[in-house]
């Protein structure tokens, strides 16, 4: 098990520590629906250090992105992020991924901590006929969100960056809490705004105790995992291994806005087929219409109590007080307002599919 530079901190703070992704990981502090709140309202910040960060550079660092991800690579420009995904040679997805472009011919990968190993070998495998330059640098750096609505005014005081000027998916190199050059990225997994910090793990430490500070005089607090999860499903966000893996493609996973076919990509011809016939089944959003929380693996049954699906993710939502799920059903059964069923148990629980976000901010 691997611990991030920061764990003996957050069990110093008395989290709860539970392994995530082959890492020692900060679960909860004082409780999911209290570190929710927090960030809804005000801000707080997770150590998400667990995450991988592949570097890819030289002449032909475009080229191997172009053919690993679906999303367009070639439209990033320096200053700016892209939310993609990596197809296997079946149409399923290997794992989703945020591309920053650094500099002329420089981009960092971020992926998922339990992907680090499989997503190497699989781009690596790639590039032998590429030959970009690659560096892991996943196990040298760390990785804080700090989120909420109040990020940019809590967080000014650490920077001489304007915060504020920052858009959404753009990031700035910069000085941020004493230390010279961090990635400073207008990107998050909450939907309530903030940023993502990378800096080398010896800084970190420095970087955590400045970020609590700071942000102290506006009710900032440390955030684990399970409010993580949480607030990603408010705004229907997948989440790898529960509503993505290497059986569902990103025509049925709802990433069909991260698929382009300007570009040769690896199982890009099959892609293209199932979008032009329609998939069989879809990812959708629901929420329950009586008491009960849907858990990943119940079954989803129509009318009729004939099963046309799985839960993939879901729990009870800390902002709206009621059961809400993301699952796979039949493409019939995937309109919004259609009626479902969650079968919790004994229990046939009526739902209904439902536009994304659950969340909306107001």
């Amino acid at each position: 098990m691997k611990n991030t530079a920061l764990t003996k901190t957050h069990e110093a703070l008395g989290a709860k520590m539970v392994p995530f992704a082959g890492y020692n990981m900060p679960v909860s502090y004082e409780g999911v629906n209290i570190e929710h709140e927090t960030v809804r309202k005000a801000v707080g910040v997770f150590d998400v250090s667990h995450m991988g960060e592949f570097l890819i550079e030289g002449p032909k660092a475009l080229e191997l992105i172009q053919k690993v991800s679906t999303n367009d690579a070639s439209k990033l420009a320096i200053g700016k992020a892209q939310y993609s995904c990596m197809t296997n040679e079946t149409g399923g997805i290997v794992d989703d991924l945020i591309i920053y472009m650094i500099k002329d011919e420089t981009y960092l990968l971020v992926v998922n901590a339990s992907n680090i190993d499989k997503d190497w070998e699989h781009i690596s495998k790639y590039n032998e006929s590429i030959g970009a330059d690659m560096r892991n640098l996943s196990d040298d750096y760390s990785l804080l969100a700090i989120q909420g609505p109040k990020a940019v005014e809590a967080m000014q005081s650490l920077t001489s960056v304007d915060l504020s000027s920052i858009k959404f998916y753009n990031f700035v190199v910069g000085d941020f809490a004493g230390i010279d050059y961090v990635i400073i990225s207008a990107t998050g997994y909450t939907g309530s705004g903030g940023f993502e910090i990378y800096c080398k793990n010896p800084e970190v430490q420095q970087v955590w105790d400045k970020v609590l500070e700071a942000g102290a005089e506006f009710g900032i607090k440390p955030i684990g995992l399970a409010a993580r999860d949480t607030l990603r499903l408010e705004m229907g966000y997948c989440l790898y291994g529960n509503d993505i893996d290497d059986t569902t493609s990103p025509f049925e996973a709802g990433l069909g806005w991260i698929t382009k076919f300007t570009k040769d990509f690896v199982n890009s011809e099959n892609l293209s087929k199932e979008k032009a016939t329609g998939s069989k089944r879809k990812l959708v959003a629901f929420q329950m219409e009586e008491r009960g929380i849907p858990r990943a693996g119940y079954p989803i049954l129509n009318a009729e109590g004939k099963e046309i699906g799985k839960v993939t993710s879901g729990t009870m939502s800390p902002s709206l007080s009621k059961g809400i799920g993301l699952g796979y059903v039949t493409t019939a059964h995937s309109k919004v307002d259609t009626p479902i069923f969650i079968q919790i148990r004994i229990n046939k629980v009526p739902a209904t599919v439902v536009k994304l976000p659950f969340y909306k901010n107001t």
